[in-house]
């Protein structure tokens, strides 16, 4: 039974290949939720985020603010480090826990785990495969306009400050590249949901 990490950068509709997977049957973690679990109250990471950013961070009913959170570390890479030395450790054991947890319910089809920072967090050993989601630059920066509001040297600027798609694909057992129309993209999914599922034996 494989576990599979799915990876990509913004706007290359990698949340989309987790919903439609998730349509097929696919058991499905977000990492980004798990990742927030994981500064809840009385959960591994949140006396050490207190202990490291203060109790400025706390909000009134003793949970961690995330927008305050946010304020210290977004555009301070020494605090952002800081944090991420602490939630991202932290995720990858709950992420452990969840695929074991779902093995353990009698979940036999591939586990599809959501993770645009997979591979900056060093998650590669959690999964069997790794596949990454890409598509072409204008389409991102139309994208997220679209979606986001984001004018295109907004986008570019934090498809800069990511880690590129070429040093994504070196950890990737998949590249699935979405460069066409949503059917598009579902009937790729379809295939490569089938040959998934053999492998998965």
């Amino acid at each position: 039974m494989i576990t599979v990490g799915l990876t990509g950068g913004i706007g290359s509709g990698k949340s989309t290949v987790a919903q439609m997977l998730g349509e097929f049957g696919a058991p499905f973690l977000d990492a980004d939720k798990v990742a927030h679990t994981t500064y809840a109250p009385g959960a591994s990471a949140y006396e050490a985020v207190i202990a490291a950013f203060g109790a400025e961070v706390l909000a009134p009913d003793r949970t961690i603010d995330r927008k305050k959170l946010g304020s210290i570390v977004f555009g301070n890479p020494g605090q952002l480090s800081k944090l991420t030395s602490i939630v991202w450790p932290a995720t990858s054991d709950s992420i452990r826990r969840n695929i074991i947890e779902l093995r353990a319910s009698g979940a036999k089809l591939p586990i599809v785990v959501e993770a645009a920072i997979l591979i900056e967090a060093n998650w590669q050993p959690l999964f069997d495969e790794i596949w990454l989601v890409r598509a072409p630059r204008e389409q991102v920066l139309a994208r997220i306009e679209i979606q986001r509001g984001l004018k295109p040297s907004e986008t570019d600027a934090r498809i800069r400050a990511q880690l590129s798609d070429e040093e994504r694909a070196k950890h990737a057992t998949l590249v699935i590249e979405n460069n066409g129309s949503i059917e598009d993209l579902r009937e790729l999914l379809k295939e490569v949901w089938a040959e998934a599922l053999k492998r998965n034996g």
